[in-house]
């Protein structure tokens, strides 16, 4: 599986918990890192956790291995380290502090609507 589809199937994985304002930044040759950062945020404990609960489920259901997960139980900011792709799942009230789109401001959004609607 490369990386484009490994963030296909993590930003499906948020989608279908009902995560908020996906946005998937593309890292490679701005971060070593991760190809590409995947930031989301739920409105609550509950949701931020189900979000990150869902990516781990999809990844292991795809045989991809969850190389980190921090955060879980405070359920502020969920990292969940795919390797390739790095999911940041905020609480809602945490994303616009940390506000990561604006820290990595030089990498390119992308555009994934077309998997989406699938």
């Amino acid at each position: 599986m490369n990386e484009r589809e490994l963030l296909t199937i993590t930003v499906k994985a948020a989608d279908d918990k009902r995560a908020e304002d996906i946005v998937a930044l593309k890292m490679k040759g701005i971060s070593l890192i991760a190809d590409y950062f995947l930031i989301c945020h739920g409105n609550s404990d509950k949701q931020v956790q189900a979000i990150a609960r869902e990516i781990k489920d999809v990844a292991d259901e795809n045989g991809i291995t969850i190389k980190r997960m921090e955060g879980f139980d405070e359920a502020r900011w969920i990292l969940v380290d795919l390797g390739d792709v790095v999911a940041h799942i905020f609480h809602k009230d945490e994303r616009s502090y940390y506000n990561l789109e604006k820290l990595w401001g030089d990498a390119p959004q992308e555009d994934f609507t077309g998997e989406l609607n699938q």
